[in-house]
């Protein structure tokens, strides 16, 4: 019997479990159809505790489980267990199974694994060969994980295990390969990874990305918390953002130069515009707070869709991005200098939505959003301090590529809008407490023109291309449709403390 029909045992136990999980998507209903589609044990048969690598298909949505199995458990990985299989005839009869990451002999041997490129059955294991990685550094897992599950090994690395998984790199990989490739210090690059070919796949179908080790960057601030903290001590938080700017600039260009880019023209813009203003109306059922604002905030779209075609800036061209940028995406380093992680993108978009080339002013509307909602997190509300902070980080970024975001209002003012328009869904649906947060800047972008984005400045905008930068390699090919409408936006969520990495 293959390793996948004797896996098949397992699934019982798994429908009651899922669900429990914070990285579960599929919270709220219940489960119809559970399937095991792919199994491998890392660890030869008749070892005890046995590592068994599932992947897994909920109702469409295929799921990474890395299980442990043993005979009895050990008080102290209780808090692992998922359930006990039948005594039925099977491979696993009698046997305990539990979540194999929080068992660190079983963590550790996953490392083990990373070290040594190859296959094992459907899994493929690849590193960076200039990286060293030493054997037997003891692990721990993080507890604040969402939506995916990580470990740290000795301070030096974290692993990243992405649980719900599809066809295609994903771009928390493909993305630091790529700006490594191009000489960009600003993100940690992966030096080892792992993936699946799911069965069922076309030849040369891509992939499943299942996980991500890079360095662990020690002793870096997170810079959401960095903020807050400023913030408390009623600090400014400006050379920061200048240089949080300069170094999102910088992670933007070389992104242009690695990966392809689209110009933008009359017709890409106007359906940027249109999926903007299909999203507010959706929302607005939702949301009736946001009934009063809707003509305003639809305004900023209209505009956008009327603006002259060519347009030049951060709005004549889409690429690659980060996709979900804010403070709680970034980290300071004891010299002061800044990283960007996580470009997972949001996990609950499609990995092909997430891989399409986007305006960089996306993630630059994420950050500028990012600085107001630190600002209402902390009494009182200070929004001089955001405003400083919003100015200081397009300043950073003007100096690093020749162009200020602020150039073009218009375009700046729709995708902000859009991005507190999703917010305010979002916090109207999760937590009703902080709505008034994106609320505000609702009303500030619906009271149109200029002083929605920033009341202090206005520039010329500039039609010239992404610039290349020094920290830029050779371009290579690599497919990316030019985008007809723009994915959902995600809001800033406020963090809990983070870990120094990814």
């Amino acid at each position: 019997m293959s390793e996948a029909a004797s896996a098949r045992a397992l699934e019982p136990l798994l429908r009651g479990w899922l669900p429990r999980q914070r990285w579960f998507a599929g919270k709220g209903r219940p489960i119809g159809h559970i399937s095991v589609v792919s199994a491998a044990g890392l660890l030869p048969p008749g070892v005890s505790p046995r590592l068994l690598h599932l992947l897994v298909d909920v109702d469409g949505d295929c799921y990474q489980l890395l299980l442990g199995l043993r005979r009895t458990l050990p008080p102290a990985l209780a808090p692992a267990l998922i359930g006990r299989v039948g005594p039925e005839p099977g491979p696993y009869a009698g046997l305990t199974v539990y979540e194999g990451l929080g068992d660190p002999r079983l963590a550790g041997l996953l490392l083990e694994r990373l070290r040594t490129p190859g296959a094992l059955g459907p899994l493929r294991f690849g590193r960076d060969g200039a990286a060293d990685i030493p054997a037997g550094l003891a692990p721990r897992p993080l507890s604040a994980e969402q939506s995916n599950s990580s470990l740290i090994y000795g301070d030096a690395f974290i692993l990243k295990v992405f649980r719900r998984v599809g066809p295609g790199t994903n771009p928390d990989l493909e993305l630091p390969r790529a700006l490594a490739g191009a000489g960009c210090a600003r993100v940690p690059a992966p030096v080892a990874w792992y993936e699946a070919e799911r069965p069922g796949n076309p030849p040369g179908g891509e992939p499943l990305t299942l996980g991500v080790l890079q360095p662990y960057l020690r002793g870096s601030d997170d810079g959401w918390q960095l903020a807050l903290r400023r913030l408390g001590a009623g600090r400014a938080f400006t050379d920061e953002a200048h240089a949080l700017g300069r170094a999102t600039a910088e992670v933007h260009s070389a992104l242009a130069q690695a990966l392809p880019t689209v110009r933008l023209g009359p017709a890409e813009t106007a359906r940027l515009a249109a999926a903007m203003t299909a999203r507010l109306a959706a929302t607005v059922r939702e949301v009736p707070a946001l009934r009063p604002y809707e003509a305003g905030l639809r305004a900023a779209f209209d505009a956008l869709a009327k603006a002259p075609g060519g347009r030049g800036g951060l709005g004549g061209w889409a690429q690659r991005i980060h996709g979900d940028l804010h403070l709680g995406q970034t980290l300071r380093a004891a010299d002061g200098s800044w990283r960007l992680i996580d470009f997972e993108g949001e996990p609950s978009r499609p990995l092909a939505d997430r891989r399409r080339p986007e305006p960089a002013v996306r993630d630059v509307a994420g950050m500028l959003r990012s600085f107001d909602y630190a600002a209402r997190s902390h009494e009182p509300w200070s929004p001089a301090w955001a405003e400083a902070c919003r100015a200081a980080f397009c300043t950073g970024y003007a100096a690093t590529t020749g162009r200020d975001p602020r150039e073009d209002p218009v375009l700046l003012r729709a995708f902000e809008t859009d991005k507190a328009v999703y917010e305010a869904r979002y916090e109207s649906q999760h937590r009703p407490d902080w709505l008034h947060v994106p609320m505000a800047a609702v009303r500030r972008l619906a009271a149109g023109g200029e002083a929605a984005v920033n009341p202090a400045t206005s520039r010329a905008p500039s039609d010239r291309p992404p610039r290349r930068t020094r920290a830029s390699g050779p371009a290579h090919p690599s497919p990316g449709p030019a985008p007809g409408s723009l994915p959902t936006p995600t809001p800033h969520r406020p963090q809990p403390p983070r870990r120094p990495h990814t």
